[in-house]
């Protein structure tokens, strides 16, 4: 895909490609001009997707062969490194630099998801130990959950979809896949490098076109055994009332916290949290949101953090010189100038940014802020960062915690105590010690706590969430 051919991309179920005569175009997110176009499944297609799924269940596919079939697909992925991201690049808006690293990150987690697949395993259960059980042998095994909806968005549309197929097929499932309607194209392409790598037909499909619409005919299919998502908690929260019994998998977003005390490096502070706080313009569940400095080294830190901040270059994505591309839509851009718009009007100053062109939102930085500012309260999800001041730790552990999210937070410090204090106290999925807490490497567990979802992503932990363990109880 280019980035002025219109190129036209079908279905994938039950093993074929099908086009259908209703569609949606794709926009190139920096001119605004459509890019490709894609097939809006029906509820038929929803339907022939989900028995296609199952039905591919009862052929075996070994864990050696999962392990093959995900190695190959890595393989072919980062031999179409430069396509990928430059599709990327073109759909989400986001930098070319940046998007050649995501492609090799989604070839890392297809790779540790095929590693993976070779270490599922049970354990032993000592029964024998309980009286009246001596002759007996117990075990565990895990097996698949059977079919698995992935809904994934638009911020991350290779690897978090990548987080997804690679750790349900690795653990046996069979998937079916609702990528975002406005970034879809990277999924249907990694459709085409499995189908090549060689998966059995109907273990993976691909349903385009309205999300709501898709998601809620995925919810009505009682034979869709779990769902994983991420996106939004209105989503979220509905996705689990609907799925009654089924397991639930969620990564709903946060507004992360960022510490930055008084004896911390200030230089490589200030140059984390910047890059942390605006890649992908700033469209990350973990991008930096709220900064807490401590008063002693405020001023020196904010005058750091604008420094830094302006050297950001914004513009096309496909210039090796952009840092910052276009935000995902423009009523998405507008949403975010109305925040800031709103926070000044509530006593914020601007300190860098504030300002739009069209789908451009430069890189943004509030100071006196309150917490109970929309800037603050709610997920931004877009390049805006508040900086308030603290006095004393147990002040800024609170302030975190005050917070419907609890995804990932970052502390720098240099100080043990204050560290192991953060890590018992905050309330967040992840603490990242001396570094932003958008810091990420795919073979971690990564979930977070209240609003922010249940579950977690990492292929290890994934497959544990995709498997239910089964006892073996031998009476001998």
């Amino acid at each position: 895909m280019n980035a002025t051919q219109v190129e036209q991309y079908g279905l994938y179920v039950a093993g074929l490609w099908e086009t259908t005569s209703e569609t949606m175009n794709v926009l190139n997110k920096y001119t605004q001009k459509p890019a490709a176009e894609i097939s809006i499944a029906t509820k038929q297609h929803v339907d022939t997707a989900v028995k296609s799924a199952k039905t591919a269940l009862k052929q075996n596919f070994s864990s050696y062969e999962r392990y093959e079939v995900l190695m190959k697909a890595a393989q072919l992925l980062l031999e179409r490194r430069e396509e990928f991201a430059r599709i990327l690049a073109i759909e989400v808006g986001k930098s070319i630099r940046e998007s050649r690293v995501e492609v090799d990150r989604s070839a890392q987690t297809l790779q540790i998801s095929a590693e993976e697949a070779k270490r599922i395993h049970g354990e032993g259960v000592p029964v024998e130990s309980a009286q009246g059980s001596e002759n007996r042998m117990a075990f565990t095994v895990r097996v698949p959950v059977g079919v698995i909806a992935a809904i994934t968005p638009f911020n991350a549309p290779i690897n978090l979809v990548c987080h997804k197929i690679g750790p349900a097929l690795a653990a046996g499932n069979s998937v079916v896949l609702k990528p975002a309607e406005v970034t879809p194209i990277c999924a249907i392409k990694l459709a085409s490098l499995f189908e090549e790598a060689g998966l059995p037909k109907g273990r993976l499909q691909v349903l385009t076109g309205d999300g709501a619409q898709i998601g809620g005919w995925l919810l009505e299919n009682q034979d869709v055994n779990m769902f994983t998502f991420t996106g939004s908690p209105r989503v979220g929260e509905l996705i689990r009332s609907k799925a009654g019994l089924r397991k639930v998998s969620l990564e709903l977003g946060n507004n992360s916290a960022t510490i930055v005390h008084k004896d911390s490096d200030l230089e490589k502070a200030a140059t984390l949290v910047s890059q942390k706080s605006f890649s992908n313009a700033g469209q990350v569940c973990i991008s930096v949101q709220r900064i807490y400095v401590h008063k002693d080294i405020y001023e020196t830190f904010v005058a750091k953090l604008i420094e830094k901040t302006e050297e950001f270059v914004v513009g096309n994505p496909m210039d090796e010189k952009t840092d910052i591309g276009p935000m995902i839509r423009l009523t998405e851009a507008e949403r975010v100038e109305a925040w800031v718009k709103e926070a000044v009007e509530q006593g914020a100053r601007i300190e860098v940014g504030g300002k739009r062109e069209d789908t451009f939102y430069w890189p943004t930085i509030l100071t006196n802020v309150n917490d109970d500012m929309r800037v603050c309260r709610q997920e931004v999800f877009g390049p805006v960062v508040s900086i308030a001041t603290y006095e004393e730790i147990d002040e800024v552990i609170a302030k975190v915690n005050d917070s419907d999210y609890g995804l990932q937070a970052g502390l720098f410090t240099n100080d043990l105590q204050v560290a192991m204090k953060a890590a018992r106290e905050i309330e967040v999925g992840g603490l990242i010690v001396n570094d932003a807490s958008a810091y990420r490497v795919d073979h971690m567990p990564y979930g977070g706590v209240k609003k922010s979802g249940n579950g977690k992503e990492g292929p290890k932990y994934a497959i544990e969430e995709m498997t239910e363990e089964r006892i073996i109880v031998l009476n001998l």
